[in-house]
């Protein structure tokens, strides 16, 4: 597990796959009952806890085994938050559409209210990650959580500020009022910024895991910058005309079929 490959292909791994989960699992939700998306949420505690106690026994743990599992507590904890999140359960306080005129300042502070919550928990569990890294040996669940938590901020912006391409058809639907608060753009001025940071943050990882001293850092390192460049790429999805939806769309549960209308009766 100390080549740098494996380690890179398990982080692009990893961000497939618990992606088209949580997105397959609040689909699935929606075809379920009212209390559905609630139970999603609370049978996903386990990922918590495990997430927690993830960091809490690895930050003295400078071993490549101890840094794969911080990498692995991090993006547990974020996956909890995703599905609470998606699920409509830790969302905000505004549930209703965007009024199609609304001014952009309007705009705003609606599309914030209507994940306010959300990020309010993202910010103090990167607090609390922080704080417990203090003089820890191993950092790498508070820099993965980190990297996750800039690049939405950042994605979130450039949709608020508009892109080219959105894939409103992943919202679920307790989010279905979130896609009014997008807007389509050839390009807004966040988007330059957004992928500049990213690519620099990349370099200064890949650097980092250059001049490693040990195993351990290097493995840590290689984690940072798949995670980045995976990030970047997203970016980069919102602009470019690729075919990036099939990479999960695939994993989504089927639709179901629409009602046949012809055997009601007629009025």
């Amino acid at each position: 597990m100390t080549n740098p490959w494996i380690a890179s292909l398990l982080a692009m791994f990893i961000w497939w796959f618990s992606t088209g989960a949580i997105l397959w699992r609040v689909k699935r939700a929606d075809q379920g009952g009212a209390d559905a998306h609630l139970w999603s949420v609370v049978l996903g505690l386990p990922l918590l806890v495990l997430g927690v106690w993830g960091v809490a026994t690895t930050l003295d743990d400078h071993s490549v085994t101890g840094t794969y599992a911080a990498f692995l507590a991090a993006l547990a904890i974020w996956g909890w938050i995703e599905l609470a999140f998606l699920s409509g359960i830790i969302t905000g306080p505004n549930t209703t559409p965007c009024p199609p005129y609304a001014s952009q300042w309007s705009r705003f502070w609606r599309a914030t209210g209507t994940i306010a919550w959300h990020e309010v928990l993202l910010i103090a569990a990167l607090i609390l990650l922080a704080n417990a890294s203090q003089g820890a040996d191993n950092t790498t669940a508070l820099w993965t959580f980190a990297i996750l938590f800039f690049a939405r901020l950042s994605a979130k912006l450039n949709l608020f500020f508009g892109v080219p391409r959105i894939h409103t058809e992943f919202l679920p639907t307790p989010l279905a009022h979130l896609s009014s608060h997008f807007r389509h753009a050839r390009m807004n001025w966040v988007f330059p910024l957004s992928v500049t940071a990213l690519t620099f943050a990349a370099a200064c990882w890949m650097e980092r895991a250059y001049s490693a001293t040990t195993d351990a850092h290097l493995i840590g390192h290689v984690l940072l910058t798949a995670l980045t460049l995976l990030a970047l790429l997203e970016h980069w999805f919102m602009v470019l005309p690729l075919p990036d939806e099939k990479l999960w769309r695939w994993m989504l549960p089927a639709s179901p079929p629409p009602a046949d209308t012809t055997l009601l009766p007629r009025k």
